[in-house]
């Protein structure tokens, strides 16, 4: 199937790096500021919908959207798509909000063509499955409204049933030599994104740091500090990452 997706492209000839930016659950924040100041500052910023999400065709899964990560950067990697788009294939990172940053983890744990990755206050699906099967449905029924074929039972067993497969330790291993920007804030989420930066350090891992920031899960009075440290690390990995 074909799956949303929008680039945010700079001005001047390409090609550009860019940057991947995955929503989370059920996308509501989408980080689109973010996506127009890494645009402002050379690079093509892309967002899209997972399957089953926001328009998107199909039904939703979670296992899916790691999946659809794979897809969007095959697609961007396609010669002919990188030249028509301007993309650097070089030179691309990913970031990812909240669920989006469970996706990038996964992602970029067996993607090593990517240049970088950044975690903002990202969620472990593994983690959510090991909650009591009440205040899971509850979590889901409270992140689902533009989800298509589901329900909040069944997105409560998808995760249950996949817990240990879906935490986000398990990317460690395939992370140590990926550069990793981690941020965290005061959501509740931030013991996720440290025992993932812990895990990979104990690996040897030595090319990751963590960030914490007083705020809320999405960042509503931290968006310019957000987009500048971002922005900041992503100039950075394009000038010492340069492959």
């Amino acid at each position: 199937v074909l799956i949303n997706g929008v680039i945010y492209q700079p001005s001047g000839p390409g090609p550009h790096p860019t940057l991947i930016i995955c929503h989370g659950l059920p996308g509501n924040e989408k980080n689109l500021d973010l996506a127009q100041a890494v645009r402002r500052a050379g690079w093509n910023a892309v967002t899209f919908n997972y399957r089953g999400s926001w328009g998107s065709p199909g039904v939703f899964r979670f296992a899916q959207t790691l999946e659809d990560s794979d897809a969007v950067l095959a697609y961007l990697r396609d010669p002919a798509t990188a030249s028509r788009l301007g993309v650097d294939r070089r030179r691309i990172a990913m970031a990812g909000h909240s669920m989006g940053g469970w996706v990038v983890a996964h992602t970029a744990s067996h993607d090593h063509g990517l240049i970088g990755a950044v975690l903002i206050s990202a969620a472990d699906m593994g983690r959510a499955g090991e909650l009591p099967r009440e205040k899971a449905v509850a979590l889901m029924a409270d992140n689902m409204e533009s989800l298509a074929g589901v329900t909040a039972e069944s997105m409560a067993a998808e995760v249950k049933e996949r817990s240990k497969e879906f935490r986000m330790e398990n990317a460690a291993a395939g992370l140590i030599g990926t550069p990793l920007w981690a941020l965290t804030s005061d959501d509740g989420l931030a013991p996720d994104t440290s025992a993932l930066v812990k895990a990979i350090k104990a690996k040897g891992g030595d090319n990751v740091t963590e960030i914490h920031i007083a705020t809320d899960h999405s960042y509503s009075d931290h968006r310019i500090t957000l987009e500048s440290l971002v922005i900041n690390w992503l100039v950075w990995i394009a000038l010492t990452y340069h492959r």
